[in-house]
């Protein structure tokens, strides 16, 4: 798929992977719909132009991702491609110093992880099969968001590895369906990344955090992902894969 003149949808597009993702996008000619919680996705669209919107969402909400969705196609005509980068992170151990953890802790990693994720594929989806394609021709592509934690979690990490599992299972039984749709579906499981899940960290922590990293020794762009995302809307024989960007880091236990 080219990228110029096609229409992304980005959830979790107000910072960190996914802001990344829409300056990319947008900076190759794409026009791309930021659905975001956080108002910071509005003026990132002013920021970078008329060919990006920003429609507040919670990717937990079908109501307001169909919402985005249609905004997607209205605006700009049709809608080619979605990038699922919203997500959130604990660290809680199962048992605690206080007892078993609140289920209702779990439960939301769950649903904005997994269930946000799969909220915004079917109904994404859904748009893109309203646009006719030649034999041959992405109708759409849809990228998700895992990570290392799907396969080394360490401890404390049991909602957020489940969650990123979630979507590593998904993955490919959602790509061998769409396929007679033309539409591909791949996910990206990234390692260390310097997002705003790591920025409340001392400077010191998160440099030793890079350094576990064996090569390059450091903490991953946000710019480095979203060219991994590009890549796999270009190349076409992308699909059904979860790709590890991570350095080679395997987590230690903790």
């Amino acid at each position: 798929m080219q990228i110029d003149g096609r229409t992304f949808l980005v959830s979790g597009g107000s910072s960190g992977l996914g802001a990344a993702c829409v300056s990319e996008f947008a900076r190759h000619g794409a026009n791309v719909v930021i659905c975001d919680v956080s108002e910071r996705g509005a003026e990132l669209a002013r920021e970078l132009g008329k060919t990006v919107r920003f429609v507040r969402t919670d990717v937990t909400d079908g109501a307001q991702v169909g919402h985005a969705v249609d905004t997607a196609a209205r605006e700009f005509g049709a809608l080619h491609a979605a990038i699922n980068c919203a997500g959130i992170a604990t660290a809680e151990r199962v048992i605690g110093r206080d007892g078993p953890q609140p289920l209702e802790h779990f439960s939301k990693v769950i649903a904005v992880n997994l269930i946000g994720t799969f909220n915004v594929i079917r109904l994404a989806a859904a748009k893109m099969l309203e646009r006719p394609a030649e034999p041959g021709e992405d109708r759409g592509v849809i990228i998700c968001t895992a990570s290392v934690a799907a396969y080394d979690g360490q401890i404390g990490q049991a909602a957020y590895s489940a969650s990123k599992g979630g979507v590593v299972g998904l993955t490919l039984p959602v790509a061998r369906e769409f396929a007679q749709h033309q539409i591909r579906v791949a996910s990206i499981a990234p390692g260390i990344f310097d997002t705003p899940m790591l920025a409340g960290l001392p400077e010191a922590a998160r440099e030793s955090l890079g350094k576990q990293v064996p090569f390059p020794s450091r903490l991953g762009k946000p710019a480095e992902y979203a060219a991994l995302a590009r890549h796999i809307v270009e190349n076409q024989m992308l699909n059904g894969e979860v790709i590890r960007l991570d350095g080679a880091i395997r987590m230690a236990p903790r």
